[in-house]
């Protein structure tokens, strides 16, 4: 019994020893196969965050390694079925989440995770992949976390994973990606009893819509591919 911390401390540094590696791989792929660049890494918050960019291509999970700081993502529990995958995933710093439970379950695993690590979780706001050069409207779960645990959203924008790998390719095409790290935005406020103000989460969820599109526009313009949205949009 003597033996277990020793044991729980080893297994820790060996999964962030592997962790560092294949951050290291991934980001050297990107850096070279998608000649991928990062603008705005001073905004990072030290310690916990909601980390919310656009979502349009699958890539845009690994693709999170480029950035300098460890990220956290949801996945299904299935993936963890297969004994390798599940270490690997776990060493990579995701955790899983039963599939067909409600988003309310969900999102009370990311909080657990949000508050007991300074890492940030990545929710993407969109949900799943979209199509196009509009951001959508956004589920409330980033804003609704940020205001649970009390900490920043982080707004960002991914330019050019659409076409480096778009709905339906089997491979990475050698397109530029270039990611913007917007500057942290307050979490929606509490009630006076401590309690989520619906209100307060609506209203941030749509800014930071707003700033997201924004990021992703500009982020696209980098890449050469400038979006191209009605005005009423």
């Amino acid at each position: 019994m003597a033996a277990a911390p020793f044991t729980d401390d080893r297994a820790r540094w060996n999964n962030r020893a592997m962790y560092r590696v294949l951050k290291y791989l991934l980001w050297l792929f990107f850096k070279v196969w998608n000649r991928v660049s990062i603008e705005g890494v001073e905004n990072i918050p030290r310690g916990a965050c909601v980390w919310a960019p656009n979502h349009r291509s699958y890539i845009d999970t690994p693709l999170q390694a480029a950035i300098p700081a460890r990220l956290r993502f949801m996945g299904k529990d299935s993936m963890w079925n297969n004994r390798f995958f599940g270490w690997l995933f776990t060493t990579i710093g995701s955790f899983p989440v039963s599939r067909g439970t409600s988003d309310r379950a969900a999102l009370s695993t990311a909080l657990n995770v949000l508050m007991s690590s300074e890492d940030p979780v990545v929710a993407f706001p969109e949900g799943e992949r979209k199509d196009g050069p509009r951001v959508h409207s956004l589920f409330d779960g980033a804003a609704y976390l940020a205001s649970k645990a009390q900490v920043p959203i982080v707004p960002v924008g991914i330019g050019g994973t659409a076409a480096a790998m778009p709905r339906g390719a089997k491979m990475i095409y050698p397109k530029r990606i270039h990611v913007i790290i917007g500057k942290p935005m307050q979490p929606p406020a509490l009630t006076e009893t401590g309690r989520v103000s619906r209100k307060e989460v609506k209203n941030t969820t749509e800014l930071l819509r707003e700033e997201i599109q924004n990021l992703f526009d500009r982020a696209q313009i980098k890449v050469g591919r400038p979006n191209l949205r009605n005005t009423e949009d």
